[in-house]
């Protein structure tokens, strides 16, 4: 009942789809309120909530309650977060698939890593703590945390692979089966840590969901072509098959995460149209969902 009531309270005017600021429903004015007055209740009426459905396509977390008015004061961080994972891991994905003879693990693009990949998600993750939104919080520190890690890996400064080196060149270090076998470790905790995010996602939308299962794959085949180099396989083998078949499931992952995005700021800007993400908040509802329509019922009856 409560999650109806924000919905009716977020519909536009003409009744159409609900907005993530409606400031169209006027008529509770008192026309005698100066011009000041009037814009303040146009602000705290037009911002009391949104419905579930929206709530979950641009927080990408069902909708929950938190102390004061953050969300109506600041800008939604998510989009923000979604731009640095994608304009970092697209083109990483083309790197390893080899599309027009890119390579090198996607070295090239080790600023992108940094500055979109670890600066944008850090900044996003800290706008949803703000904003009080748990999971994509930790999704998106976490993700940042992962670019800037394997940025700095890339990094000769941080002599990640220099350190197994047995002779006077670094780069030699990079082949070295001590350190294919060590970071093959790093990516399948990584596929590790994006099926539990896949699991936690069934609560918000399909899209969602189909980016950590296709993320778990992708870690998977990473760590399985590195520990396969580590064995002494040809890179020109198995390993390559591996990484082309990680980056195909990488791509796949970037095209939901295009269409999330796209979504979002279709909803956020009021757009005439919607992208449907697939809600999933309404069909596996959460402890308190539960434990309220329990209390509804038991009411009801009494």
């Amino acid at each position: 009942m409560a999650n109806q009531a924000n919905y009716n309270a977020t519909r536009g005017a003409d009744g159409g789809a609900p907005l993530e600021k409606d400031f169209s429903n006027t008529d509770f004015l008192d026309g005698n309120l100066d011009k000041d007055n009037a814009l303040q209740r146009i602000r705290t009426a037009g911002s009391i909530s949104i419905s579930p459905e929206l709530f979950e396509k641009i927080y990408l977390s069902p909708q929950n309650v938190v102390k004061g008015d953050l969300r109506k004061t600041f800008g939604n961080p998510t989009p923000l977060a979604l731009v640095g994972f994608l304009l970092s891991l697209t083109p990483l994905s083309c790197d390893l698939m080899g599309w027009r003879g890119a390579g090198g693990n996607g070295a090239a693009d080790t600023g992108v890593y940094f500055f979109f990949g670890g600066l944008l998600m850090v900044l996003g993750s800290i706008g949803e703590f703000i904003v009080g939104n748990t999971f994509p919080f930790v999704v998106f520190g976490s993700f940042g945390a992962f670019w800037l890690s394997y940025g700095a890996t890339l990094q000769p400064f941080y002599n990640a692979w220099g350190a197994y080196s047995t002779t006077s060149n670094p780069k030699d270090g990079l082949t070295n089966a001590g350190f294919e076998a060590s970071f093959g470790f790093f990516l399948l905790w990584m596929g590790v840590l994006c099926f539990i995010y896949m699991i936690l996602a069934l609560r918000t939308n399909a899209v969602f969901v189909l980016i950590f299962f296709t993320l778990v794959f992708a870690f998977g085949f990473l760590a399985g072509a590195y520990w396969q180099m580590a064995n002494g396989a040809p890179a020109s083998g198995l390993p390559t098959k591996l990484i082309v078949a990680a980056g195909a499931f990488a791509f796949v992952t970037c095209l939901a995460g295009w269409w999330i995005l796209m979504a979002i700021m279709l909803a956020a800007l009021d757009f005439p149209f919607q992208l449907p993400v697939g809600d999933l908040s309404h069909i596996i509802k959460g402890a308190s969902d539960k434990r309220k329509e329990k209390e509804d019922k038991g009411q009801y009856e009494a």
